[in-house]
């Protein structure tokens, strides 16, 4: 049985190389096409581009599937080489949350029309650590995790809320960018709280991001940017909790503070997930 595949190119990539004489194992490969529409929220006007064609001014642009192709890939067990280095996997936090903070992103989840639930294990919400449920306006959380663990994953199915609910404008519906988005939201509250959630954060989101197809995981995080500032932004403002600045994770310039010890509470507002009136999961 095969464990682990990739492509020939692939492989010598790594530096490793196919062992002669080792048969592939035909896949069905995806053929993409670049699509462009004045008017992305209406499905009948994506237009499909030529192959050099360009954009027009103001055209959103998305690929998709348009068809399949025979590939092979090989197993490691068929290559020689280099070792394969190990992929970083997300580590819960360990710690107590901030005072408060659990209470306001609550709060805010509440206001947004969905209720908040404690599951005693992962194996309630499907092996995740955090869910939200649309059809059923729910959002769980697995209650054995460490606080911090906990509140970050709150945050993060806050930013699902706000971000990906059924009738999003903005909402482009691919999973991967959705939870580069929620993740990145929730890297940004910890950090304005004083908790570091990169041990996390960082495997996870390169995970995500690089699932979209025709883009490098830096460019779908650099195209993600202003709706995880505008949206964190938010939440900040609306949690009366003490915070250290303005989100931006540590180690990082800080181009401006917010030097007050407390926010003063504002309206909250908004509404996650590409399976619009279904159950979503957050890994």
């Amino acid at each position: 049985e095969p464990t682990y595949v990739a492509g020939y190119r692939q492989w010598q990539s790594l530096g490793r190389q196919v062992s002669k004489g080792q048969p592939g194992y035909m896949i069905f490969a995806p053929v993409t096409g670049q699509f462009a529409s004045l008017t992305p929220h209406d499905p009948e006007s994506w237009r499909r581009l030529s192959r050099f064609e360009k954009p027009r001014p103001g055209e959103a642009v998305r690929s998709r599937m348009v068809a399949a192709r025979t590939a092979h890939v090989w197993d490691v067990s068929q290559t020689s080489g280099d070792p394969i280095p190990e992929r970083p996997v997300p580590r819960l936090l360990e710690g107590d949350a901030p005072t408060g903070l659990w209470a306001g992103l609550a709060a805010l989840v509440e206001a947004d029309g969905y209720r908040v639930l404690r599951v005693e294990h992962e194996g309630m919400i499907g092996g995740a650590n955090g869910l939200t449920d649309y059809g059923a306006r729910t959002v769980a959380v697995r209650s054995n995790m460490a606080a911090a663990a906990q509140v970050k994953t709150l945050a993060h199915e806050l930013a699902h809320v706000r971000l990906h609910g059924p009738g999003n404008p903005d909402w482009a519906g691919h999973r991967g960018i959705g939870e580069v988005e929620a993740e990145s939201v929730a890297l940004m509250i910890g950090a304005a709280h004083g908790i570091d959630t990169g041990s996390y954060t960082i495997p996870y989101v390169a995970g995500w991001a690089g699932t979209v197809a025709d883009k490098n995981p830096a460019e779908v995080v650099h195209a993600t940017g202003e709706r995880v500032r505008k949206t964190a932004g938010v939440v900040l403002d609306a949690l009366n909790t003490v915070q250290l600045g303005d989100g931006l994770p540590p180690g990082l310039t800080r181009v401006k503070t917010r030097p007050h010890a407390e926010r003063i509470p504002s309206a909250p507002f908004g509404q996650r997930r590409s399976e619009v009136g279904g159950a979503a999961r957050s890994l």
